[in-house]
């Protein structure tokens, strides 16, 4: 390559990675002007004017007219990050629910579809489902398959660096079941596949109750018990993506403390296993003995396994999410009163804002997490989708 050509693919490199310098910008910021661009950015006033403009014609920026002023001549002209250029999407699959949302680049939530599903259906039964909830969101949305730049789905137990539960997962059969490459049949963005505990984590340090925390400890309770760990800003997998699943220890007694609600005397034969631990929540805030007892049998347990990743990673807060977290108001407190009792140090215990939703909301946001990493890393090669929102 002769000097003028290595010059001018320099030149060219330089001028992409101001552009994603300034897309970087605009991608944490709200409407903003060019004058505050380059004092974000470094770049230079006129060098800022020409690269904004550039990248409203490509799609990655909207032009913010200006309003009504009471200064002087014209307000300045300002520049927002184009969220809606493309769409990512989260799916929980649990064992009761596939739930599936689609959001902006900014991960605002633009439709959601949620389908009940037997816990008893075997992979092709709940493949067809989550295809067809997929398919519903897509169709409902307005929306194809190549608006979509990455996608994650959450699920019980495990994940391997394969993307698949292949140590242990509630759902039958699914220790066979290869989503990414079932998915990526009907979708070219990437595919990734993460524990339903983990990515319940990420949402509650991006939405929920624990953004003002780097080291949390989440627990999804329900008639399983789980836990997600954020250490230092980091979600961690852990070698085998086993990290946090403490219950597997009979020892800590998470296995067996969901029992304490189910067999609690007194639950009507009509209620179903899967909803008396609702009945006697509702009961014990009734005043029923019985139900008072099983709950607090059922916190004793949960504290357990609870204090055992305290002592191991000393968060700062810790997270009561899943199902339960509904009856949080009962939990909370004896919770921190069995922490003081084991722990060294008792971090803040807070209960979710999420609720059911954490989970695909956290799918949502580790599928931003790759769509950035692509962007900053590959650069603003990409073809941009089509602009039908203007």
């Amino acid at each position: 390559m002769t000097d003028q050509a290595t010059a001018g693919a320099d030149l060219s490199r330089l001028r992409e990675l101001n552009s994603l310098t300034v897309v970087r910008a605009l991608r944490d910021q709200p409407p903003t002007t060019v004058t505050e661009l380059a004092s974000l950015t470094g770049l230079s006033r006129p060098g800022v004017d020409v690269i904004a403009q550039g990248l409203v014609a490509s799609g990655w920026a909207d032009v913010v007219e200006p309003g009504a002023s009471s200064t002087v001549g014209r307000p300045a002209r300002r520049y927002r990050f184009r969220a809606t250029a493309g769409h990512v999407i989260g799916i929980d699959v649990g064992a009761h629910k596939i739930l599936a949302l689609l959001a902006d680049l900014d991960g605002n939530v633009t439709h959601t579809v949620r389908r009940s599903v037997d816990a008893d259906a075997d992979p092709a039964a709940r493949l067809a489902a989550l295809d067809e909830i997929v398919a519903s969101c897509l169709r409902e949305a307005g929306k194809t398959a190549s608006d979509i730049w990455a996608m994650t789905v959450g699920v019980t137990g495990p994940v391997d660096a394969s993307g698949r539960t292949t140590l242990f997962t509630p759902l039958p059969g699914w220790q066979t079941v290869d989503l990414a490459a079932h998915l990526s049949d009907r979708f070219t963005c990437p595919i990734l596949v993460e524990n339903d505990c983990k990515l319940a984590a990420l949402a509650e340090r991006w939405r929920g109750s624990a953004g003002d925390a780097d080291d949390i400890v989440f627990l999804l309770a329900g008639m399983r018990m789980g836990a997600g760990l954020i250490i230092d800003g980091v979600l961690r997998r852990g070698f085998g993506g086993a990290a946090g699943e403490i219950g597997a220890l009979k020892a800590v007694r998470w296995l067996a403390a969901p029992a304490h609600l189910q067999k609690c005397p007194g639950v009507p034969a009509t209620v179903s296993p899967d909803d008396a631990a609702a009945w006697v929540f509702n009961a014990a805030r009734d005043g029923n003995r019985d139900a008072r007892t099983a709950v607090n049998r059922y916190v004793k347990d949960l504290a357990v396994g609870t204090a055992a990743l305290v002592l191991a990673l000393d968060p700062q807060v810790v997270v009561f999410g899943g199902g339960f977290s509904r009856s949080a108001d009962l939990v909370l407190d004896p919770l921190r009163r069995e922490l003081q009792k084991l722990c060294l140090r008792v971090p803040d215990v807070r209960a979710s804002t999420l609720g059911a939703d954490s989970v695909a909301l956290g799918a949502l946001r580790l599928a931003l997490n790759e769509v950035d990493q692509r962007l900053f890393s590959a650069g603003l090669s990409a073809p941009v989708a089509p602009r039908r929102d203007v």
